[in-house]
């Protein structure tokens, strides 16, 4: 039974991994970063490039960015679907040129993409260290539920019971009060 790796082996693989990933990543047309909600894109063109030299097609799955009668420089399928409505591309002016600046809004604001067009090398997305976001950043309904999660946390830290078992518990008592007339002595919650 072969052996786990040491913590130096580990640490010489993580490392190794990373140079790979960041010549890989190095050496595409564009450079990219994300959040958990969106991921942005630039992509440098020539200084004399107008908007309308420019073919940029954003879908609900796919992106398409060229220089008009040229061999497009991100051509392909979106690993997730973006929200089309919400996403934005500008030509934007840069000390050496410009670039074309692209805002994908993700649909699902809960995963890291490994890559921005399936065809492109992935990144290890265990290995991404998020930015620390406040609960009034998030949407409605993950804030609900991470402040349930909070709450049921220090319940369980109390030795208390969680809000599904509080609302377990509820629905018991009322049922008792309905049914004085059943023995509940013997009743386990579980």
């Amino acid at each position: 039974m072969p052996s786990s790796p040491t913590p130096e082996e580990r640490e010489k693989a993580d490392t190794e991994l990373k140079a790979k990933e960041k010549t890989e990543q190095d050496a595409l047309p564009y450079k990219w970063t994300q959040t958990i909600q969106d991921v942005d894109i630039t992509v440098p063109v020539p200084g004399n490039i107008k908007g309308r030299d420019l073919e940029v097609v954003l879908t609900k799955n796919r992106l398409k960015v060229a220089i008009k009668g040229q061999t497009p420089i991100i051509d392909g399928d979106l690993p997730k679907a973006i929200h089309v409505d919400e996403s934005t591309w500008t030509l934007e002016p840069v000390s050496d040129g410009k670039e074309v600046a692209i805002h994908l809004d993700k649909v699902n604001k809960m995963e890291w993409w490994a890559h921005v067009v399936t065809t492109a090398p992935a990144i290890d997305t265990s290995k991404i260290q998020p930015e620390n976001s406040k609960l009034s950043d998030l949407d409605g309904e993950t804030r609900t539920m991470v402040e349930k999660m909070m709450y049921d946390q220090r319940q369980k830290e109390m030795g208390k019971p969680t809000s599904d078992e509080e609302k377990k518990l509820d629905m018991l008592k009322k049922f008792q009060q309905q049914h004085p007339e059943m023995d509940f002595s013997k009743a386990k919650m579980g």
